[in-house]
Parts: C-alpha cells; structure tokens; sequence
C-alpha cells in the first residue's frame, strides 16, 4: 500500500482514527519501533501504549521472551520465518496492492492477561510515493470462542452420540490414515471387532433405555483398557464397536483383546436372556496384518470380522485370532 504525501492535520487525523478504531491495531515504522498502539489493542493484550510506543518491545503483549511479531517479521523482510512462529498463515491473492500482506492464526499465550487465546493477525506494509517501507500495520482479533466453537462441531461430529466414543466415519477415517502410515513404516496393524453377545435379546428383556445404558458402558469399559493415543475405539455399529491397535502385533492385540473381554464381564450387567452367561459378555475377534502397498484396509476389516463370526459360532464370550502366519489361529478366553 502506497502511504499519500499528507500535511500534518491530515497525519493527526489518521493517527487519531487508528488510535480509535475498534478493532485492535498497532503499527510499527520501518525499524520496528511502535508509533500507534490503539486502545482496542490495550484491552485486547492488556500492554498500554505508554510502554511501547517509542520501542521495540510489542513482543511483551504475546511473548515472555523477545521474538519477532508478524509486523516486525514484514518489515525486516524476514517472512520465510513466518511458518516457523504460527500454527496458520496465508498469504493474500496476486493484487497488487495486498501480495505483500499476511494472515496468520495461532494459540497464544498473553502473558499480560493471563490467558491463552486463539490470536488472528493481519499485517501489512506501507510504502512511500517512491516506493519505501515507511511502516506496517497489524491488526488483532480474538478467534477464541470461534476457534472453540468450531473444535467441538469437529468433536461432535467424530463421536458416537450415544458411547461417546468415534463413531464410524470417524474409524474409517482412522483406518485409511493408519494403513498409509504403516505402509511407511512397514509395521503391524491390528484391529478388534467386538459384539456384545445376544444384544437384542437383551433389549427385549431390559428395553431400549437399558440397552442404550448398557452400551455406554461396554464402550466405558472398553476405553477404559486402551490407553495408548494412537489407539482408536469406535462403535462399527449397533452393538459392534471396533479397536484399531496401530505397531500391535498379533499376540498383543490378543492380550488387549483378552483385557476387554474380562473387562466387561466384570461390570457383572444382568442379562437373562443370554445362554452363555448370566451377565453381559462380548465376542471378539482379531486380525493383524503387516501392512504392505499390496494390501488394502478392508481386507482388514474382512479378517476380524470373519474372527468375529467364529468366536460367536464357537460359544461366544471369547477371543479369536484370525487365521495368519504370525500366529495361533484362535485364542481362547
């Protein structure tokens, strides 16, 4: 942007807009000392005017150590470094006029407020008739509500409304990044699918509210076995859910498997209409794989469930291993 030869009741004038604009503005000249700090950027950060203008140190408003601000990264001609300091940013379209401006979008930690907000800046520089830097300004706003906002619409629509554990897009989703990944890395992934044992008999006996009670805490004892962050428990559907162990190999996912399956016997859920126990129990079966670029996700999916179906038909409440060369072709509970 070209800055336009201005007499001094002019200059006051834009100096006085930009100290009231509502929206939280500061510029800084072409050395990177503060010449406009407004008030919406003194409730915004919490730092005066009176400390910064005149210096260097805006950094004191996001930062408890010197580093550079997007305005001071625009006038230093150092924006190759601007992925190095924020989570975001984008650079405007070809005009002319805005190619020079950024946008950037991080979490920060104000260190005069004593909280962490999700920042939105957008600098741009100013320049002279004969085309030198004389100043950039940046302008601030607070995302944070925004940027809450939308994480909990992403959250929601990942969960399972019910178990509030991932639903099934959110598996599927899971799976195809996890099969990319071991293809990589040449590693194990296995996957366990889980049936709760003549579901629907139980709700004929116990009503759909007690069926949806006793899901939800299948799905808690469940998640209360699997601990590691990389392993993702999701309900496949109805009474099935689905654990995808990533770098597990067959006898750990087996062990894991085994864990679940205690786990939920001892919640000790009365079920009357089951004929292999008189509490709640599940079926589990388990499939591991070395993933290879031959290979594709569902042939995954295809193996446990086919391990499912045999511990179901072999008496139920038990673990089964599907048939690999790695390991036994069942296991037992």
């Amino acid at each position: 942007m070209t800055l336009q030869v201005q007499d001094d009741s002019q200059l006051n004038y834009t100096v006085r807009l930009m100290e009231q604009l509502v929206v939280a503005t500061f510029v800084v000249d072409a050395d990177c000392r503060v010449v406009i700090w407004n008030r919406a950027c003194e409730r915004l950060t919490g730092l005066k005017a009176s400390e910064v203008i005149g210096t260097r140190e805006q950094w004191r408003a996001f930062y408890t150590e010197p580093r550079p601000c997007l305005a001071d990264l625009i006038a230093l001609g150092r924006t190759g470094e601007i992925t190095a300091h924020y989570d975001e940013y984008d650079r405007s379209g070809s005009d002319a006029v805005l190619s020079d401006c950024y946008r950037v979008r991080s979490w920060i930690d104000m260190p005069r407020l004593g909280a962490r907000i999700y920042l939105t800046a957008d600098a741009g520089p100013i320049y002279d008739e004969s085309g030198k830097l004389v100043a950039v300004v940046e302008t601030l706003r607070d995302m944070s509500v925004q940027k809450e906002a939308e994480a909990e619409l992403e959250r929601l629509a990942t969960r399972d409304g019910l178990t509030s554990v991932a639903n099934r897009r959110s598996f599927d989703e899971t799976l195809h990044a996890e099969w990319r990944r071991a293809t990589r890395e040449a590693r194990t992934l296995s996957l366990l699918m889980i049936d709760v044992d003549f579901f629907k008999p139980y709700n004929d006996a116990y009503g759909h509210q007690g069926g949806d009670e006793c899901l939800r805490q299948v799905a808690g004892a469940m998640s209360n076995v699997v601990k590691r962050s990389s392993d993702a428990v999701a309900r496949y559907g109805g009474e099935e859910f689905a654990i995808l162990l990533p770098a597990t190999d067959p006898p750990g996912a087996c062990i894991v498997a085994e864990r679940i399956r205690a786990a939920v016997e001892a919640l000790r859920l009365p079920h009357s209409g089951s004929t292999v126990a008189d509490h709640v129990t599940v079926s589990i079966g388990v499939a591991s794989v070395v993933v290879t670029t031959e290979g594709v996700p569902t042939q995954l999916v295809g193996a446990a469930d086919a391990a499912l179906y045999r511990a179901k038909h072999e008496g139920r409440n038990r673990v089964v291993l599907a048939d690999s060369e790695t390991g036994p072709a069942a296991q037992a509970a």
